[in-house]
């Protein structure tokens, strides 16, 4: 009991100190935006605290989970932080969204400097300094061999389109919200959408294609760190990829409008997570995994 009590304490610190620690990192660096009404504003507070309950409980179980302390578990958990919810994002942004000059480079800066001061204050208050790393073999393990991460990773990469442009269209394009924020018209079949994608923004395809090999980058480390058998990993992943990557969306902002922003926080939150489940169980070496299971 007294175990879980200290458990809830951490969590409930390190969530007030991820509020503080976003808000001030984006205040430094991100000129005060205008444009947000009175009635979003009210819901400023309420949003970035469950944005900071709910990755500070994902983080907080990575890292309670993981085979890593010190420095290693930091540095790693700044890598996969500001990768989440950083890069990956903003990629997105400087594509489809028109952003004021110099805001995009500035939002890079501002993630950076965030995952750089909450990754130590993580694993501190979470006991996790001075630990030994644990050398326990877990039943599941990477690819060996080239051959076996090219075609690994190409899968990867054609289940992150798919997946990308099916909840795309299925989810966030049916809304007329979506679809007037972005000037674009419903072609009325899924079929009829992709022709008109190859068509006019083949280049869009490959984009995402990269995007999937860059998510297997994140997710490797993570991979590699989690205790347990495979499945751990899959939650670990799917949880960052579809609650981390997300929970921002929950914010207003002035260059996204709510129903926009909500269309969206539903696509990329389930598609995410059915991805970061479906990278994990493609990259495992199941051979190896076998062989393990066998042992034990």
């Amino acid at each position: 009991m007294k175990r879980k009590l200290v458990l809830a304490f951490r969590i409930l610190l390190l969530t007030v100190l991820y509020m503080v620690c976003l808000s001030l990192a984006f205040a430094l660096v991100i000129p005060r935006q205008q444009g947000i009404s009175e009635a979003e504003q009210a819901t400023i507070l309420p949003a970035l605290l469950a944005l900071s309950f709910l990755n500070t409980a994902v983080l907080a179980y990575i890292v309670y989970r993981s085979r890593w302390t010190g420095w290693k578990m930091i540095l790693t958990l700044c890598f996969v932080l500001f990768g989440v919810t950083t890069v990956m994002p903003q990629i997105e942004t400087a594509v489809f969204v028109s952003l004021p000059a110099g805001l995009l480079p500035r939002l890079f800066f501002a993630g950076f400097l965030f995952a750089v001061v909450f990754s130590p204050l993580a694993v501190l208050i979470l006991g996790r300094r001075n630990a030994h790393d644990s050398n326990q073999n877990d039943v599941y393990r990477l690819p060996r061999s080239a051959k076996q991460w090219f075609w690994k990773l190409s899968l990867v990469g054609l289940v992150y389109v798919f997946l990308y442009f099916t909840f795309g269209y299925f989810v966030a394009w049916q809304s007329p919200a979506v679809r007037t924020y972005y000037g674009g018209t419903d072609a009325g079949t899924f079929l009829a959408q992709m022709l008109s994608t190859l068509r006019d923004s083949p280049w869009l395809l490959l984009l995402q294609f990269f995007r999937g090999l860059l998510w297997a980058a994140l997710a490797v480390p993570v991979i590699l760190m989690m205790k347990g058998k495979w499945w751990e990993a899959g939650l670990a992943v799917a949880l960052l990829f579809g609650v981390v990557m997300n929970t921002q969306l929950l914010l207003p902002n002035p260059l996204m409008p709510k129903e926009v922003r909500m269309a969206h926080l539903l696509e990329t939150a389930v598609s995410n997570f059915i991805f970061g489940w479906a990278l994990v169980w493609i990259l495992r070496d199941r051979t190896r995994a076998s062989r393990m299971s066998d042992m034990l």
